[in-house]
């Protein structure tokens, strides 16, 4: 279709190219050709892209491992942290901005892991958590290390329990890989906090992960969720040398 719509428009419709051999040492062929290619984009697993990362000599963006967090703040809206999370987790499991791990205020221990924790499971999504939620959701798995690194992409989710705002932070920069984090609160000092000191490509108050997306942001079709920090041609100043980060405030929006 590319190639068609270039050659209708007087363009060589080799401009667009596919490459039908696909073993690994085409593959590897390719992370050398510099001078020929100016980038790559890995799309795929984890082992992919960090092969291509690894290897290449062309310059890479590298995309998106999604170990997604949300967490529930002591003074969140229950209901709307319900449909937050539900929405982050089952609306699509099988992509790298659905929510992987929970984090609950331990205020809310006794009131909101019960309730979460039903709504997963008639979502028919495994719960794998500490000792507090294992004590308070019927069925819940203990979590292993493992488990709070671990992108999914399945109908499971890792639960854990923390004492604050700061040792949320914690547990999601020691496990995050960058990609969306998001905090549900109705406290204004602590949602700021959050998104100035988590440091990922979008951070979001009161909103699903799951708006992490090109067509969601309006920017047409997607080619992937960067989670690197620099890109830069020509003359290069201070601007250059930062990075974006997107910052979405919500009211409980969820992705249809």
């Amino acid at each position: 279709v590319f190639q068609k719509a270039l050659e209708e428009e007087g363009l060589p419709g080799a401009c667009v190219q596919i490459v039908q051999d696909t073993n690994r040492e085409t593959a590897n062929e390719m992370m050398r050709l510099n001078g020929y290619l100016d980038l790559l984009i890995p799309r795929g697993g984890a082992g992919l892209i960090q092969n291509v990362v690894q290897n290449s000599t062309v310059p890479v963006i590298q995309t998106g491992v999604g170990n997604c967090h949300v967490y529930v703040d002591e003074s969140a809206d229950l209901e709307k942290a319900v449909r937050i999370v539900i929405n982050a987790k089952t609306q699509r499991p099988g992509v790298c901005n659905a929510c992987e791990s929970l984090l609950v205020h331990e205020s809310l221990k006794d009131t909101f892991l019960p309730m979460i924790g039903k709504a997963l499971q008639e979502k028919q999504v495994e719960i794998r958590g500490d000792e507090d939620t294992c004590a308070r959701v019927p069925g819940a798995v203990a979590a292993t290390e493992e488990d709070w690194a671990t992108e999914y992409e399945d109908y499971i989710i890792s639960t854990r329990v923390v004492k604050d705002l700061d040792e949320a932070i914690s547990h999601i920069r020691r496990y995050s890989t960058g990609h969306s984090e998001a905090i549900v609160t109705e406290n204004y000092t602590n949602a700021q906090r959050f998104l100035n000191e988590v440091d990922a490509a979008a951070v979001y108050v009161n909103a699903s992960t799951r708006f992490t997306d090109g067509g969601q942001f309006g920017f047409g079709a997607e080619i992937g969720i960067s989670t690197q920090k620099l890109h830069a041609r020509g003359p290069m100043g201070l601007t250059e040398l930062t990075t974006t980060k997107y910052i979405i405030y919500g009211d409980g929006q969820i992705r249809e």
